[in-house]
């Protein structure tokens, strides 16, 4: 893949230039208020690189799902002002995409300004799967800018207008969170150094089921928690009362123990759950065995000795990646684990992958920075399909 520096050499220099970045900046939002600018942060370096080589920088990105047309709950306008923050200097919000303001606003530019244009997701054109649809969308961005930098990891698994098609109408190159991002990953697919341990949660085991599938073949240990954690639990014939469950999942998960067992990967499931009558954080919680749980109880996260022992499967462990809270860690009462499996992370030695989503955003949530570990990625989805060995349209796009 080219890079920026490439890139400049190619355009001799950025000075003047128009430079479209595509960052990811889908951050959660309380009443118009950044609350984890972890993705934001993320962006800064490209965009300060060049800003500093006197490019106009026009920043595209995308918040939530607006389904295609302008919705102000999501407009980008309080992650321009943070940008802005992060950047020390001012950073023009255009109210619209592709429309008279925003080219009213590009045209104004000076060089090394930064503009964000609003969310490209109030386009249709953005997520079509229609590819002319896509194509018209895109040759409107490209209008805009005489040079496109890839630098959102977080949406370059998808075929998207401002990811895919605009790349392939302007000169482009990978900015360098993507490759960073790529580079930490290969790490994991690659000749990983050993013990080699993932840690998976989250709420549903079908979202796992290409990494569980690609990883059993590489990793030495693989520690199970979360809400999917119940359907290996009912797999092996458990009682999980009321806790998530994919009915259909379950001859799957069977084959992968087989297969573990098989391959001598060592699957670490919880031995105790911490159960509550629902899923409520003012309910009564208790602990209680993972092979007793009762009928009418849920489970919201993994009990103490089963937090202690994931802790110390991933004491000596020299490559690591973690995808998945333990638990509903938005709730005091069931964080306990997903904070113990963070904790266990910033004492080991080896590489520490948090792939993204809401592993990344628990740990900011409990209090944890991003330096007390190797690598936050930015992108929970997009790290998993890389994992599972899937094309990514967005990187593919920006191979040589």
């Amino acid at each position: 893949m080219q890079t920026v520096d490439r890139l400049a050499d190619g355009l001799d220099g950025f000075e003047g230039r128009r430079v479209l970045v595509r960052s990811d900046l889908n951050v959660p939002l309380d009443r118009s208020v950044v609350t984890d600018d972890g993705r934001i942060r993320a962006s800064v370096p490209t965009i300060a690189d060049l800003r500093s080589r006197g490019a106009k920088v026009i920043v595209l990105a995308h918040l939530g799902r607006p389904n295609g047309q302008p919705d102000s709950a999501y407009s980008l306008a309080p992650v321009a002002a943070r940008l802005g923050a992060l950047l020390d200097t001012r950073v023009t919000h255009a109210p619209d995409t592709v429309g008279d303001s925003a080219r009213s606003v590009v045209e104004a530019m000076k060089n090394s300004d930064v503009v964000l244009l609003e969310n490209v997701r109030f386009n249709r054109g953005e997520t079509s799967k229609d590819d002319e649809e896509r194509a018209v969308f895109a040759d409107q961005l490209a209008e805009l800018g005489d040079a496109f930098v890839s630098d959102g990891f977080g949406v370059v698994h998808r075929k998207q207008a401002s990811v895919y098609d605009v790349a392939q109408r302007l000169p482009h190159a990978a900015g360098g969170l993507v490759l960073t991002e790529i580079a930490v990953l290969r790490r994991l697919t690659e000749n990983p150094s050993h013990p080699y341990v993932v840690v998976l949660g989250g709420s549903k085991v079908s979202d796992k089921l290409g990494v569980i599938a690609s990883l059993l073949g590489r990793a030495d240990r693989l520690l199970i928690g979360g809400g999917m954690v119940f359907t290996f639990l009912a797999a092996l014939g458990h009682e999980v009362g009321k806790s998530l469950l994919e009915d259909d999942q379950m001859d799957t998960v069977r084959g992968y123990l087989d297969q573990a067992r098989a391959a001598g990967v060592g699957i670490v499931l919880p031995t105790d759950i911490v159960v509550a009558p629902e899923f409520d954080a003012e309910s009564s919680a208790t602990v209680v065995a993972a092979d007793a749980m009762p009928a009418d109880q849920i489970g919201l996260d993994i009990g103490p000795d089963s937090a202690a022992a994931f802790a110390a499967a991933l004491g000596d462990a020299a490559t690591v990646f973690w995808n998945g809270p333990m638990g509903v860690f938005e709730k005091d009462a069931f964080a306990n684990g997903t904070r113990a499996v963070a904790e266990a992370l910033t004492q080991t030695n080896g590489l520490t992958v948090v792939g993204g989503g809401d592993s990344a955003a628990a740990v900011r949530q409990l209090g944890f920075t991003d330096g007390q570990f190797g690598h936050i990625s930015t992108g929970g989805g997009a790290s998993l399909e890389f994992l599972e060995g899937k094309s990514l349209p967005g990187i593919d796009v920006l191979e040589d």
